[in-house]
């Protein structure tokens, strides 16, 4: 069974930071890659931002520059560094595993809102 541990959301003002950790557990065998998705009300979920190994990336354009995605391997647990937040960042946001074969999993989501 694979579970997470989603944590690091909450309530901020606008030009303020979180960060989001992930971590996975269970028999999930080997990861290949790394990521976080976010669903506002009424909006599709999106892609924010992934990680290959450890040094491939690929972000969403709107957070280009403010958010920076890592993991720890050896901890099997992804991180987001969110800086310079805006109000039109406010979402659950899901942590994504995608293994080696194939298969893919979701974390439990975890609020961000970004308010004064």
């Amino acid at each position: 069974q694979v579970q997470f541990v989603e944590s690091g959301g909450g309530l901020v003002q606008p030009g303020g930071s979180l960060r989001l950790s992930c971590a996975a557990s269970g028999s999930i065998g080997s990861i290949y890659r790394m990521g976080w998705y976010r669903q506002a009300p009424g909006k599709q979920r999106e892609l924010v931002a992934f990680i290959i190994s450890d040094s491939i990336t690929n972000y969403k354009d709107s957070v280009k520059g403010r958010f920076t995605v890592s993991r720890d391997n050896a901890k099997r647990t992804v991180y987001l560094q969110m800086d310079s937040l805006k109000p039109e960042d406010t979402a659950v946001y899901y942590c994504n595993v995608i293994t080696y074969g194939g298969a893919a999993y979701w974390g439990q989501g975890t609020q961000v809102t970004v308010s004064s």
